[in-house]
């Protein structure tokens, strides 16, 4: 890490583009997150490693370099021309890396790459940000999930550390979501509180956040789960680089958050209408919606928030609130028929 560090601080490019995107006091001040920068070249990294003793089958093993395939025996850096997000587990120890393609990179080039797994990094297990943030998680702010690290840091530098209770944001780690972060996030103190998912207006946010929700709703956590409420094109990264944009950010992440099981109904219903374009235009289609969409109330936490989601499903729909209440009756009846024990065939039935 102590590499890549002194590399962003010779490296003007990828300094001036974290300045844009409103991280630039990252550059300047070290800890905690201890951003730093992978410089372009094949091998720059491992011949410094191996110039200090490594041997290449550590660096393999690290996932730090990687072996060509034409020779087996020559090693090129992981990471090549990227800015560096260390990876930490809950004790403070770097155990992998995410790179993030430096600003002018060729279009076909990943955005971001990831450090494969090793044997002390389990990308499913970690969620970045949790080392870093113990002070503001043991003050048990509401947690927030997003898609990547500069969200992360725009979520961090939103809030000021006065004692107040705020928002602290984590994210996979090039991952979607796990089972296992989704018991971490509602294993947190601040979970209580509630859980608010904050990804881009997307289809791939919108994925994301469906993914969340269905983690997340089982076991129940005990705050509400509530989901951000950003613009198309907008995220906590592209917010806090815009005029007044850390206060626009808590905005979006508090005040104008939603419940999350409401944008899953919309986020649904608009995958539906993208694959029939005419499916709300007459009432066979519109019955077919409200079809599709009924069992999302038996995910609801309550018969309160039950009657909302069928009110929601009635207005985005245009159906009749008869229409979904026979649509919601068939549903159950037909879930309690496959939970029903077959006795068929047993002595004493008929």
């Amino acid at each position: 890490m102590v590499y890549y560090r002194v590399q962003l601080e010779r490296a003007d490019g990828p300094r001036a583009y974290l300045a844009g995107r409103g991280l630039g006091v990252l550059v300047q001040r070290e800890w905690p997150w201890r951003i730093g920068y992978a410089p372009p070249g094949w091998n720059p990294l491992t011949r410094h490693l191996r110039a200090s003793g490594f041997t290449a089958k550590e660096l393999v093993d690290a996932g730090l370099a990687i072996r060509t395939r034409d020779d087996p025996d020559r090693l090129i850096d992981m990471f090549r021309d990227r800015i560096m997000f260390p990876v930490r587990d809950p004790a403070g120890h770097a155990v992998a890396f995410l790179g993030r393609s430096s600003p002018g990179t060729r279009d076909d080039v990943p955005k971001y790459i990831n450090s494969p797994q090793t044997p002390i990094y389990n990308k499913g297990r970690l969620l970045f940000g949790v080392a870093e943030q113990q002070d503001r998680l043991s003050a048990r702010w509401t947690p927030v999930l997003v898609e990547g690290p500069a969200d992360v840091l725009a979520v961090w530098l939103s809030y000021s550390w006065s004692g107040r209770v705020g928002a602290v944001a984590l994210a996979p780690c090039g991952t979607t979501l796990t089972d296992t972060q989704a018991t971490v996030l509602r294993q947190l103190p601040g979970a209580t509180q509630g859980l608010i998912a904050a990804f881009d207006a997307d289809p791939a946010g919108h994925a994301a956040l469906d993914r969340a929700w269905q983690l997340l709703r089982h076991p129940r956590p005990l705050g509400p789960l509530l989901a951000a409420d950003f613009s198309v094109g907008a995220d906590p990264a592209d917010l806090l680089c815009r005029p007044n944009g850390k206060a626009q950010l808590r905005a979006a992440l508090r005040r104008q958050a939603q419940p999350m099981l409401d944008r899953v109904v919309d986020h649904r219903l608009a995958r539906l209408v993208e694959r029939h374009p005419r499916l709300l235009e007459n009432i066979d289609g519109r019955c077919a919606a409200v079809r599709l969409l009924v069992p999302l109330l038996l995910e609801a936490a309550s018969p309160d928030e039950a009657i909302r989601v069928a009110r929601r499903i009635v207005a985005q729909t245009g159906a009749g609130v008869d229409t979904v209440a026979i649509a919601a009756l068939a549903h159950l009846e037909q879930v309690i028929h496959h939970l029903r024990p077959d006795t068929s065939g047993q002595p004493g039935t008929a």
